[in-house]
């Protein structure tokens, strides 16, 4: 793996290439990677790049040690000492690194290595993939705390496991392993710890193998089908299909299923 050029280096994150496949992995083990300002801002900086690097296809996000991410790290805001509008700011980051995971056109898999709880799990749920430790523990324990859910986690977490699960889940606050949360829809699969990085960089790697334009397209039809009519969603698709064949990548699709071979895409 290397460092792609274009990076900066990070406090927070350890940022790495392999292929089209960009990995990064919070980087705050000392902490459980618990969430401060910096981290969100390093995090948007990232996911910012990936976006308009047309050499990054897929993205996998994990966490450094014991954890993918606890949350708030609430022995630094208790000394913070923040105003009421710098505490909105901070929310604010957590909103827009969960809305920057959501709209990138390229997929994003979290790799849930150890605990994923509050703004953690927020950021898992964001992704278009949550894999899971089989022992890796996801919850969200704001109403345990007094606050609330933020992140986009009351929008994606219904349709991931349906109105009564994510009820329960968001009301009460109960943590579940990643063998539960393959039962419920919200990780697609949960392996030994040992084994998640080599599945979730598999599966990016299939991910970044199929056409950038493609599933730039598909990724908000996918997102927004539950918000949209019938008839807008058949006009949003023909407009897709019509865009995709417009592109390189579909001729090359068609003469490499013509040819019998694997196509080689190049996101234009």
């Amino acid at each position: 793996m290397t460092t792609p050029q274009a990076l900066p280096p990070y406090s927070h994150l350890i940022v790495t290439q392999q292929d089209h496949v960009l990995t990064v992995c919070l980087n705050r083990p000392d902490r459980l990677n618990a969430v401060v300002e910096a981290l969100y801002q390093e995090l948007l900086d990232v996911l910012a790049i990936a976006q308009r690097e047309r050499d990054i296809r897929a993205v996998v996000i994990t966490g450094e040690g014991r954890a993918f991410c606890v949350g708030a790290d609430m022995k630094a805001h208790e000394g913070a000492g923040r105003t009421l509008f710098q505490r909105r700011q901070y929310l604010q980051l957590g909103n827009d690194v969960g809305e920057a995971i959501a709209q990138l056109s390229k997929p994003v898999i979290a790799a849930v290595n150890g605990y994923a709880l509050g703004a953690g799990a927020e950021m898992a749920v964001a992704c278009d993939f949550v894999l899971m430790a089989d022992d890796a523990q996801i919850g969200f324990p704001e109403t345990s705390i007094g606050t609330s859910v933020g992140g986009g986690v009351s929008k994606w977490l219904p349709q991931l496991v349906g109105l009564a699960q994510a009820r329960r889940l968001l009301y009460i606050g109960e943590r579940i392993n990643g063998t539960e949360a393959v039962r419920l829809g919200l990780a697609l699969a949960s392996y030994p710890v040992d084994q998640l990085m080599p599945e979730a960089l598999s599966l990016a790697s299939q991910l970044a193998g199929k056409a950038p334009v493609s599933l730039a397209m598909l990724k908000p039809l996918v997102n927004r089908a539950a918000q949209t009519d019938l008839p807008s969603q058949l006009q949003q698709e023909l407009d897709a299909v019509f865009t995709c064949s417009t592109t390189e990548d579909w001729q090359e699709g068609v003469n490499a299923f013509a040819e019998k071979r694997t196509p080689e895409f190049k996101g234009r």
